[in-house]
Parts: C-alpha cells; sequence; structure tokens
C-alpha cells in the first residue's frame, strides 16, 4: 500500500513538471524494466534499448494514466507491448531472420559482486526460457519473475485466464522436460 502511495505522489508531482520526481520513478522501477527486457531478447544492449523505450512511452502516456490499477501493471504492460512488438520486428528483418537464439549469444555482464554460481544459474535460466516460444515464456516472465496473478497477467496480455494457465503448465512442462535431459548429460 506504502508504495501505491508513493508512486501516485511521484506521477502526480512528475505530471507537474518535477523533473526529479521523474528520475526517482525511473529509479524506481529499470531493474525491473531492464531485467524483463534482458530475459526476452537475451541481449544487454537490445535490453538497454528496450529499457529506454519503455520508459519514454511511460512518459509520453503518464498524462493517461487512470491510477485504476498499479502502475507497475500497467508500465509492465507497455514494456511487454514494446518487447513484443522489438521481438516481432527484429525477426522480419532479412538481416535477423538467419539469427537463431542460441545459449552462445548470451552475454553476462562481468561484475566484481556478482558470484560466479549466479551467473551460471542465470545464465542457464536464459537458455531454458530461449527454448520456450514468445507467449509461453511471456506468461514465465510475468509470473515467477514480475510476481503478477494469472488476473493480472491476463489483463496485461489481453489474454483469457484459462489460456495463461494453459500457457504456463505447457511451458513448465517443456522445461521440466529440458531439466531432465541436462540431468541425464
Amino acid at each position: 500500500m506504502f508504495n501505491l502511495r508513493k508512486d501516485e505522489k511521484l506521477i502526480e508531482k512528475a505530471l507537474g513538471g518535477s523533473q526529479s520526481s521523474w528520475v526517482n520513478l525511473v529509479k524506481r522501477y529499470e531493474g525491473l524494466v531492464y531485467n524483463y527486457c534482458l530475459r526476452m531478447t537475451f541481449n544487454n544492449s537490445d535490453a538497454m534499448d528496450l529499457m529506454q523505450e519503455v520508459f519514454l512511452a511511460v512518459y509520453r502516456n503518464l498524462p493517461s494514466y487512470r491510477g485504476d490499477g498499479k502502475f507497475k501493471g500497467w508500465m509492465m504492460r507497455i514494456a511487454a507491448n514494446k518487447t513484443t512488438d522489438f521481438i516481432r520486428a527484429k525477426y522480419r528483418n532479412p538481416l535477423h531472420q538467419a539469427e537463431e537464439v542460441y545459449a552462445d549469444d548470451f552475454h553476462t555482464q562481468d561484475s566484481p559482486h556478482a558470484d560466479y554460481e549466479e551467473q551460471n544459474n542465470n545464465l542457464q535460466i536464459r537458455k531454458m526460457l530461449a527454448t520456450l516460444p514468445e507467449d509461453q515464456r511471456i506468461v514465465v516472465e510475468l509470473k515467477f519473475f514480475q510476481h503478477f496473478t494469472f488476473e493480472e497477467i491476463g489483463h496485461q496480455t489481453g489474454v483469457a485466464v484459462s489460456t495463461i494457465k494453459t500457457r504456463l503448465y505447457s511451458a513448465l512442462q517443456k522445461l521440466k522436460g529440458l531439466e531432465e535431459i541436462q540431468n541425464a548429460l
């Protein structure tokens, strides 16, 4: 509840022209948006570009935010739409048609504070997510990484809750099969 009120105050001040409120709002959610974009594109520079596009769209559309739902959900819907558009455009481009998303294409940023095992686990998760179709990957992302309810995911994607559940179940079955194969090796 506190976060909701804090978002509302930041939004109100940002709409009133407060640059510092806008910056605080961006800082509050930039990690969330970047990580979402990274898990969807599997590329650091694409994720950074998308994050900027998302916040630009949020800024442009902030006056139309009605406050009838959580700001985070509204913003993540914009992120999902921008990411979906990006992925579709990328693979329609003849220069990218030959590119497939393979594990070798993953780039992790070196960080002196990052633990090798955590980086390795994150890389394995991203590899496994890359094997899922986009519609299933979005549901997994929103459910497990963004912690949205099925109803919120349905609202964000415009898909029926029963379809969301089916996509999640199918994705989990595929991921379980991949894990079993990896364990057998």
